[in-house]
């Protein structure tokens, strides 16, 4: 660490190791090093690394943010649309989250995490269609007070 409490190293060797980081299960000091590599670099491989990061921190909010960011500038990226599916569902917007990970599974068949999570999805909204609940949000229980 230098005086200002910037990481040693060059931003290549923060993303990397904040994708070690990420993949050894330490998400929570991945989403340090990655804010200070998209301060100079906010390409597809970071937003996509930190929009990661964040989902796995469960900070889904942030996470739907900046997977956003991601597929709009980069429409093509299979795994933002998945991983925006993933955060939206977390957060009970489900159609939404039916619509990405649609894009994800059509983007990349051969993923069967990206069917996966698209027939939950489609089955967690059949079920409510057929219940009579609301698409997107929280289920009222009806109990009693």
């Amino acid at each position: 660490m230098g005086v200002t409490g910037e990481p040693g190293g060059t931003q290549y060797d923060w993303y990397t190791r904040a994708t070690e980081l990420l993949d050894s299960g330490n998400p929570d000091a991945a989403v340090v090093l990655l804010e200070w590599v998209l301060a100079e670099d906010d390409s597809s491989a970071v937003l996509e690394a930190y929009g990661r990061a964040l989902f796995d921190t469960r900070r889904y909010l942030e996470a739907v943010e900046v997977l956003t960011r991601l597929v709009e500038r980069y429409p093509d990226a299979d795994y933002g649309h998945y991983a925006l599916g993933l955060s939206l569902w977390r957060l009970q917007r489900f159609l939404g989250a039916r619509d990405h990970l649609a894009m994800a599974f059509v983007m990349r068949p051969d993923r069967a995490d990206y069917g996966s999570a698209l027939s939950q999805v489609k089955a967690t909204l059949r079920a409510r269609i057929e219940g009579g609940l609301p698409l997107e949000g929280p289920v009222e229980t009806g109990r009693a007070s």
